[in-house]
């Protein structure tokens, strides 16, 4: 096995500040695997500490069965791409992706070999003799990520590598960061802030705050079936409500939503406050020969929002905050108007209770580590 990544206990503070609280991961080799999260929740610096550039305080870095904790940078079996490339301007493509082969008592030809095979998987076969100033944005990128590759470590691990690219461009490198993880099968581990960019790459996602991983799964179940407030309001768009627990069952909870009683999924264990939450494309708008006896909510159109793929209904119910309802885009004006009452189904395999935990931090309150 080679590109397996435990991590034991770890822990990281400056000064006063935790930065990495007693984390423990484990990534399955040649596991595409994404730290997720705002600013300041150490994501970043747990990177830092697989990669070496941080001595944990405590804690082990596992990778291959050995643990690498007090083993310097260079002498991991990683390497790391930055979201700046930092290549060398003076240094043509061929020479910054070779670079590192220096230092592995490499020949000639065999660094030549090793660097042509690298730029081709990157689809940068004959921009060999070119500098990074005549490189776009999104080559440059892929210049980086040759770099690491052609020096065949166990692990890759990249700090938001998309970052300084234009948001078309990121989506297009997005689909093809994954298709070269997946052809090359070296274990990825990605710092993003952006949850799509997880979403779309990952095989499974750590969702930290605070130092600490809220929630570990594949996309969909981070997605679907959030464990928090947290969790629910920083993945994607989510309508948070407060409820009232009525009963537990088993996986079967009901809450008063307003002035109706719905059937939910999740709870724990408890009558009284909580809090739900249900996606905005799970919500159904029912029309007049549509009929449902349970989980079926009086509302009213405030606004519509025209957004590309889909509209977005903003509706009112009464002793609820504003909710969001996304209808897919089907070519053809919504028969919707503002003001107009309408009924609302939440599935109750949709609609969630969740365990009330921090709310995602505002933009001004969030420090510099990520």
């Amino acid at each position: 096995m080679s590109g397996a990544v435990r991590l034991l206990d770890l822990s990281k503070s400056f000064g006063e500040i935790v930065a990495v609280d007693d984390v423990n991961l484990e990534v399955a080799d040649g596991e595409f695997f994404s730290l997720l999260g705002p600013s300041g929740c150490g994501k970043t610096t747990t990177l830092r500490l697989i990669a070496g550039f941080e001595r944990p305080d405590s804690g082990a870095i596992v990778i291959d069965g050995e643990d690498q904790a007090t083993v310097p940078p260079h002498r991991r079996p990683v390497n790391t791409v930055f979201q700046s490339y930092a290549l060398f301007p003076h240094l043509s493509v061929e020479q910054n992706v070779g670079f590192g082969l220096r230092y592995h008592d490499v020949d000639k030809a065999e660094t030549r070999q090793r660097v042509g095979e690298a730029l081709e998987l990157v689809q940068l076969g004959g921009l060999e003799k070119r500098k990074p100033t005549q490189l776009s944005g999104g080559q440059q990128q892929r210049v980086a990520l040759a770099r690491s590759l052609v020096l065949n470590p166990s692990v890759l691990l990249l700090d938001e590598p998309l970052g300084a690219l234009d948001a078309k461009l990121r989506k297009s490198l997005q689909i093809e960061l994954k298709s070269l993880q997946e052809e090359v099968g070296i274990t990825f581990i990605y710092v993003t802030h952006d949850q799509e960019e997880a979403l779309t790459m990952s095989d499974r996602i750590a969702v930290m705050s605070h130092g600490r991983v809220e929630q570990l799964g594949t996309p969909s179940e981070v997605y679907e079936s959030p464990s928090s407030s947290y969790i629910a309001e920083f993945l994607g768009v989510s309508n948070l409500m407060d409820v009232e627990v009525l009963s537990v069952g088993e996986g079967r909870t009901t809450v008063r939503l307003g002035g109706q009683v719905l059937a939910a999924l999740g709870g724990f264990g408890e009558t009284g406050p909580a809090m739900v939450s249900i996606r905005p494309e799970r919500i159904q708008v029912l029309n007049g020969d549509q009929s449902r006896e349970s989980n079926v909510v009086a509302a009213t159109v405030d606004r519509l929002v025209y957004a590309g793929p889909v509209i977005n209904v903003l509706a009112r119910v009464e002793g609820l905050p504003e909710i969001q309802v996304s209808i897919p885009n089907q070519g053809e004006a919504t028969h919707l108007t503002a003001g107009q009452a309408i009924r609302l189904h939440f599935p109750e395999e949709a609609l969630r209770v969740l365990e009330v935990g921090d709310r995602v931090p505002a933009i001004e309150e969030l420090d510099a580590d990520g």
